[in-house]
């Protein structure tokens, strides 16, 4: 399995990681990137540990996601690629997508 993140998603991490270090939680901005970056790579061991994205509109079966701290990381698995789709806070409102 190969794990990849798509553009808005990897611009929401680095949004939220800014704004964390810029109300001044480095340490908890590095640990959260930690966490997050750790558990996405557990995802090439088993990518089905996580349920099915409850948010995504029209779901196949392909969209699952989990949450860290307080934020939702929703994901895609086709074939041997997992893709991370999205990151936002948990406090926002789960517009479905």
């Amino acid at each position: 399995m190969v794990v990849t993140w798509s553009k808005p998603a990897w611009r929401q991490f680095g949004k939220a990681l800014d704004y964390i270090v810029e109300n001044g939680f480095i340490s908890y901005a590095d640990e959260l990137e930690e966490n997050i970056i750790s558990r996405i790579e557990t995802l090439m061991d088993n990518y089905a540990v996580y349920p099915l994205d409850k948010y995504k509109k029209n779901n196949d079966g392909t969209y699952r996601a989990f949450e860290v701290d307080d934020y939702r990381i929703s994901y895609r698995v086709k074939g041997s690629l997992i893709r991370v789709v999205r990151l936002r806070h948990t406090s926002r409102k789960p517009s479905k997508y």
